[in-house]
């Protein structure tokens, strides 16, 4: 298992989507886990694919 270390996160957010994310927090605290997991690692692989060479559109 991943070693884990809990960090606090504070953003702006549209009113309907931050009462959302709250209702989340509070009903499936671990769903909220994943769901900003998820986003970040997207981030780091995207942020990635970015750094390396550019794309030469050939395959080979």
């Amino acid at each position: 298992m991943t070693e884990t270390c809990a960090v606090d996160l504070r953003v702006r957010l549209p009113q309907r989507l931050a009462d959302e994310v709250e209702r989340v927090k509070e009903d499936e605290p671990e769903v909220l886990n994943r769901i900003v997991a998820y986003g970040l690692m997207r981030r780091a692989i995207f942020d990635h694919l970015v750094a390396r060479e550019p794309f030469s559109g050939r395959c080979g």
